[in-house]
């Protein structure tokens, strides 16, 4: 269709048959270089996905192991942890296997992450995406191990994350977590300064910075976003709770300034 299309346009604005021959071929050059484009892009798109599905879980399996060994514990807290990012099904099989790849004693991490910051190209959001995931996982027992905290230095350095970012990034998501169900109401001051950590602003901050924070959040975990970014659509249960914690933060917010 391009084609016929460019060769009317070609006899029309170039004149006679022989703008119509080159009309058609022009046409055929652009269709062809346009679905070449869509295609790369696509495949670039499923590449990144990937990757960043293998680097979570066998990084997640390395954490697990940090402090030397991999407990019983660890595996089920892994296994729940799959449960709530929503993985099953032959992915979960797959999660399993980078997780054991992960706590092999010959896990190469700083290879991984090479491989990782390869695919990521310049993707600071994909690079973030990555690190959230981790942080999750490691706060998710609510009992965040040193061990669990260097390994995550590591990775933040290796990804180019400044480490006043990966601070403050702990930061918000635990305090986050303090929100867990949404079920909360703005009883004591220490919840309302959980409240601002959550959303990542100072109790200073006007309403009007407030609810641009809380939007940046909202759109950051929103799930067309995230697959936008490159996260895998089996690793998205988990952006539906983290936008219920958010939610919860920034009513809390919301009510004590009325």
């Amino acid at each position: 269709m391009a084609k016929i299309i460019g060769a009317v346009l070609g006899y029309y604005f170039l004149g006679g048959a022989l703008g119509a021959i080159m009309g058609y071929f022009v046409a055929g050059l652009f269709s062809r270089g346009l679905h070449s484009n869509l295609r790369n892009s696509y495949d670039l798109h499923s590449h990144s996905s990937d990757i960043f599905f293998a680097t979570t879980f066998s990084l997640m399996g390395y954490m697990a192991k940090a402090d030397g060994h991999v407990s019983e514990d660890e595996i089920s807290q892994a296994e729940v942890l799959m449960a709530k990012l929503g993985v099953k099904g032959q992915k979960r099989t797959e999660a399993i296997k980078y997780f054991q790849q992960g706590a092999a004693a010959d896990f190469d991490m700083q290879a991984v992450l090479a491989k990782f910051v390869s695919a990521a190209r310049f993707r600071a959001d994909l690079k973030r995406n990555l690190l959230m995931f981790l942080v999750e996982m490691a706060i998710a027992d609510d009992d965040f191990h040193a061990s669990e905290e260097a390994v995550l230095r590591r990775v933040a350095s290796a990804i180019n994350i400044e480490m006043r970012s990966f601070e403050r990034m702990v930061e918000m998501l635990k305090a986050q977590r303090s929100f867990a169900g949404g079920a909360h109401q703005a009883s004591s001051a220490d919840e309302l300064s959980t409240a601002y950590k959550a959303i990542g602003v100072s109790p200073t901050a006007t309403d009007k910075e407030i609810k641009r924070a809380y939007r940046k959040l909202m759109s950051q975990h929103h799930p067309d976003k995230m697959i936008a970014r490159g996260v895998p659509e089996d690793m998205l249960a988990m952006a539906t709770e983290k936008t219920q914690e958010i939610q919860a933060a920034y009513d809390i917010i919301e009510r004590s300034r009325k």
